[in-house]
Parts: structure tokens; C-alpha cells; sequence
């Protein structure tokens, strides 16, 4: 069974090394893919100087035309998801995602923060289903619309898909992990924007899910 590995990227140059480092150590996985979504800095430059197939958009599109565009070129028969700006990622975080989807016992799994960061972790307990942490089996996938409208709302509109579908999704706990807030990266105002935006591309998700 292959395993993709997708990385919706953005500016991300000062974290995505390390993630991509991580995934690279890790056998089961066949590929790692980075979508660089728009990026200025030097991210895909580091992806491609770390053998990942890199997909680069001059603009901007958005989390879920990202994820679309990823999915339309992997070769794994499972998808795993994870973020570009992760802190603290390790295998062993990696493989309790991707375990129980490869050996059959989920056909999802969705991985929530812990003993991170409180602002993180007190986000995934309010909100777990939005994590973009996931292994997902790729005809979960392949059935999916709308996905490229969806922006941040992905998760969402991909929770309400696997619900439609009755697959068994999985909550894995990753100890010790967390993300760089968007506060952090952009700075108070810009990230407060970004984070504005974030939540109207949730609700975004939602209308699409209802469609």
C-alpha cells in the first residue's frame, strides 16, 4: 500500500524543512508532495532541495484548491495530511496517524494536539474535527466536490463528506505537538486578518457541506 504525503504550504520557509525532514526518514511513505500555494519566501526551493515533488502557484488559491491539486497527482492509496508550519512533529506522531488506516481499523484518522501549547490545544479540544493532522484512504477522496471552494474550510467540508459516507473516522492524540499561530507569523494585525479569513472560509466550508 502506498502512502502520499501532501503539504499545503504558504510562507512557511522557517518550519516546512523540518516537517519534510521528519517524513523523510519514514519508509511507509512513498512521496511527499508540497503545494506551495502562492509562497514568496523560499519554501518551495527548500521543499525541492529536500526531494519533494513540489507544485508551485504563482497566487494564491487557498487550503482546499491546494489539497485538490495534490490529490489529483498522488500516486499513495492513503493521504496523509499534514500542516507546514507543524512544531514539535515527530514519527512516532506520523505513524499513529497512518497505522490505523494502512492496517484497516479507520479509514480516517484525525490528530488532535496535546500537551502542546495551550492556545493550540485549547483550540483542537474545542474544535478537534478541524485539525488538517490526517490519514485519509484516497477513494474517501476521490469523491469529494467542491473541495478547490472550500479554503480553510476543507476539513470541514471533508467531515461532512466521510459522514455522508459512513466511513470509520479515528481521533489520534499527538503528544507534544503544536503550530506556529497566525499572529506569530504574520504579527498582530495581518494575523488577526488571516485568522478572520480563516473563519469565514470555515463557515464557507459548512455552506458547501449543505449543498
Amino acid at each position: 500500500m502506498k502512502v502520499s504525503a501532501v503539504i499545503p504550504a504558504y510562507n512557511e520557509e522557517a518550519t516546512i524543512g523540518n516537517v519534510i525532514g521528519i517524513l523523510n526518514n519514514i519508509p511507509t511513505i512513498s512521496e511527499v508532495i508540497v503545494v506551495s500555494d502562492g509562497s514568496t519566501d523560499n519554501t518551495p526551493a527548500i521543499a525541492k532541495n529536500m526531494r519533494a515533488k513540489v507544485i508551485e502557484y504563482s497566487e494564491n488559491r487557498g487550503k482546499g484548491a491546494a489539497i485538490k491539486a495534490a490529490i489529483e497527482v498522488c500516486e499513495g492509496d492513503v493521504i496523509l495530511f499534514l500542516d507546514a508550519d507543524l512544531i514539535g512533529l515527530k514519527e512516532e506522531h506520523v505513524y499513529k496517524l497512518l497505522m490505523p488506516v494502512i492496517y484497516d481499523k479507520a479509514d480516517m484518522t484525525v490528530g488532535v494536539f496535546t500537551n502542546g501549547r495551550f492556545s493550540t490545544n485549547f483550540s483542537h479540544k474545542v474544535s478537534p474535527k478541524l485539525s488538517g493532522q490526517r490519514a485519509v484512504k484516497k477513494f474517501v477522496l476521490d469523491t469529494m466536490k467542491d473541495a478547490d471552494l472550500a479554503g480553510y474550510g476543507i476539513e470541514v467540508l471533508l467531515n461532512n463528506h466521510a459522514k455522508e459516507m459512513k466511513i470509520r473516522v479515528e481521533k489520534i492524540e499527538l503528544y507534544g505537538m503544536t503550530h506556529v499561530m497566525k499572529e506569530e507569523k504574520f504579527g498582530v494585525f495581518r494575523g488577526f486578518f488571516h485568522r478572520m479569513k480563516m473563519y469565514w472560509q470555515i463557515l464557507k466550508g459548512l455552506r458547501l457541506a449543505k449543498r
